[in-house]
């Protein structure tokens, strides 16, 4: 957890995400990533320079068995205020849609219902667990699938619902997430979602993995890239030089 809270503290230094009287709302799907965010906010509120509150925001989402009980128990012995909407986006999705491709729609459609959930609960910044891992995969998706150089940004501000997102593990190894949850006996709640573990991310999250065993840096290296502007050199048709 030290590494951890070590790059929350970095995320939000260099990247100025959390202010003096923000109220933060974590999105927990219940997965370990967003738990291990939640239980590591509530720890840097110990010795952050800024004052923030904290609050955890869960979408039920029309599937059964998904039980969110065990994320409510560590909310209340953390003393952090827990709101639950119940949506039916996952049985929309998979069941009436039927979609071949639900992930992007799925999340559309979650980000949307998190967007409102924070207005209804005064929670100006919207922290996501996303860490370094996924920032890059989301990179490699993007010029494979969309055939586009992007992944997402540590701070993204909503003009039309005057909302934050941030991401404070942006700096986070997965690999060091998975040793927290461990250590500090995190609760997690399985993913009820019928595609979990066989999506194009998967894909790229084990292809990379394969990359990094023949390049020890180049996990490194791609997290230097993704913040190397200076040096972005892409082809500009039309221009003269």
């Amino acid at each position: 957890m030290k590494k951890i809270l070590g790059c929350i503290r970095k995320a939000v230094n260099d990247f100025n995400m959390i202010q003096n009287g923000d109220v933060v709302g974590v999105g927990v799907s219940g997965g370990k990533d967003s738990v291990t965010l939640l239980y590591a906010l509530k720890l840097f509120q110990r010795f952050s320079p800024v004052n923030y509150k904290l609050k955890a925001l869960s979408l039920t989402l029309g599937f059964q068995n998904f039980d969110l009980s065990p994320i409510k128990r560590l909310c209340d012995d953390m003393g952090v205020e827990y709101v639950v909407k119940a949506t039916e986006i996952g049985r929309v999705v998979f069941e009436e849609r039927k979609e071949k491709n639900p992930c992007s729609l799925c999340s559309r459609f979650k980000r949307a219902a998190l967007h409102k959930l924070c207005q209804e609960h005064s929670v100006n910044k919207l922290a996501l667990g996303h860490h370094r891992d996924d920032a890059i995969e989301t990179l490699f998706l993007s010029m494979f699938y969309e055939g586009r150089i992007h992944t997402f940004d540590p701070v993204t501000y909503l003009s039309k619902r005057d909302i934050t997102m941030i991401r404070p593990m942006i700096y986070a190894e997965e690999r060091d997430i998975k040793g927290a949850v461990k250590s500090h006996n995190l609760p997690i709640v399985k993913s009820p979602c019928p595609a979990d573990g066989n999506t194009k991310r998967e894909y790229m999250k084990q292809s990379l993995l394969s990359f990094y065993k023949d390049i020890p840096h180049g996990k490194k290296n791609l997290l230097k890239a993704l913040m190397n502007t200076q040096q972005l050199n892409i082809w500009d048709i039309g221009t003269e030089d």
